[in-house]
């Protein structure tokens, strides 16, 4: 059974996943190639790497988007904060689960033009536009201002913007809210580190576990 309320829309996700998981051959390639010459920093991507990934979608697990969608419903969420979009797959799915919950909105976040334009165009087609802020640009500029209190956060972007992502809506977590931080596991665990130095601090008021989904996936709880 779908976690999503609409038929249509689950249908819609599911053409767009499908070219999503089309592109993962290609990419698996590209940086399997690079890693082997040494040359590739996970720290922070260089210019051909970033280039490379300007039109590809690495659209979010549909497990993974489903158990976000599912804690969206559970909290109640009004207001959610989504880093890294590309093509808004996974902000279907949050949207969906906000107005589920009677309303509210996704602040969506997408740093290349042409991937904003497509997620727009996604959401104008499943009809959520009105449920979504999408604000283009780098997330130190576009997240400076968060009005209202967050209730959820899912973090889907490289490990180097991870931290200050966190630290740009950590004041703004009401108390019990989540935030999903994917690709934590132990391949990746070693680039996070900057994120976990501020997750893991105890005057951040944070609890935090890996859940052992593929490539492993970060849930932390603002106490």
């Amino acid at each position: 059974m779908s976690v999503l309320s609409d038929p249509a829309l689950q249908a819609r996700i599911d053409a767009l996943q499908a070219n999503s998981v089309a592109q993962e051959a290609e990419t698996n390639r590209y940086f399997g190639e690079r890693a082997r010459k040494g040359d590739l920093d996970w720290d922070a991507l260089d210019d051909a790497a970033n280039a490379f990934m300007a039109d590809k979608m690495v659209a979010l697990e549909p497990v993974k988007a489903e158990f976000c969608a599912m804690l969206c419903r559970a909290l109640r969420a009004k207001r959610v904060v989504e880093i890294g979009t590309s093509f808004g797959v996974s902000t279907l799915y949050l949207a969906d689960a906000v107005r589920a919950n009677g309303g509210g909105t996704v602040i969506a976040t997408e740093y290349e033009p042409a991937k904003a334009a497509q997620a727009r165009a996604n959401f104008a087609a499943a009809r959520v536009s009105d449920l979504i802020d999408l604000r283009e640009g780098d997330l130190r500029e576009t997240l400076r201002v968060i009005e209202g209190p967050v209730d959820f956060v899912l973090m889907d972007i490289w490990t180097e913007m991870a931290r200050p992502a966190m630290e740009l809506v950590h004041p703004h977590l009401r108390p019990g809210a989540i935030v999903v931080a994917d690709n934590t596991g132990e391949f990746f665990r070693h680039s996070y580190r900057h994120f976990f130095a501020f997750v893991n601090d105890p005057a951040n008021g944070l609890k935090t576990m890996t859940l052992p989904f593929q490539g492993g996936l970060e849930l932390v709880v603002k106490v």
